[in-house]
């Protein structure tokens, strides 16, 4: 597949997931009338849902990694390389941000509207840590057990992660950049995205060191 393929098929499947991630997350709390967990419901369901229709579609092309921490724990185990794998951030990025436009414009939301949540401290921090390395640790596990059910088991562990994290699982950098240029139900403040990928980025380096020792076949298996 061509690398300008490969590239557009990163690009639309991170703006798919992001306008998924925002226009559910403007729906829900329309909805939900003041009530934040079916609001939160109503954002995790079609999250975890499209993860699995893009990763399916595109992974054939791309591999859909739609997230710089996948690209990352790829680069890092050689199965991607240097050139491609910053090419593939930019384009999840620029994905990202106009997925988020896309989203805003289907709910005649403001363009240009930076996020006023805010989302920090320990307990955000950690919840992101967890998030991102179960996520890359169920990729990598799950690609040398069953390859064929990843788009299954990543939409299904995004879904549980949304609730069983303090961060309701970003697990995803451009994801989080995005999030950040949205005053919705989903927004993160600009000033907390640069923590919240740091943490992400250092779970995938930490998770792809210790799942390829774990998965690492021997002569004594």
């Amino acid at each position: 597949m061509t690398l300008e393929r490969r590239l557009m098929a990163e690009w639309l499947g991170t703006f798919s997931l992001l306008a998924t991630v925002i226009g559910s997350g403007i729906m829900a709390e329309r909805l939900a009338d003041g009530n934040v967990a079916i609001a939160l419901l109503g954002n995790t369901i079609p999250t975890g849902a499209i993860l699995v229709v893009l990763i399916t579609v595109f992974g054939p092309i791309s591999g859909a990694h739609f997230n710089p921490a996948v690209t990352l724990s790829y680069a890092l185990r050689r199965e991607i390389g240097k050139r491609d794998a910053v090419l593939y951030v930019v384009a999840q990025i620029l994905g990202g941000i106009v997925g988020v436009l896309a989203a805003h414009v289907m709910f005649e939301h403001p363009l240009l509207d930076p996020s006023t949540t805010s989302r920090s401290g320990i307990g955000q921090w950690a919840g992101e840590f967890v998030a991102t390395f179960g996520l890359v640790g169920t990729i990598l596990a799950c690609i040398k057990a069953r390859p064929s059910a990843v788009p299954m088991v990543v939409g299904l562990y995004i879904t549980a992660a949304y609730w069983f994290t303090s961060s309701t699982s970003f697990a995803n950098p451009a994801v989080t950049i995005a999030r950040g240029l949205s005053d919705t139900f989903a927004g993160i403040a600009p000033v907390d995205v640069a923590a919240f990928v740091g943490v992400q980025m250092i779970a995938a380096i930490l998770a792809t060191w210790f799942f390829g020792w774990l998965l690492r076949e021997t002569p004594n298996d």
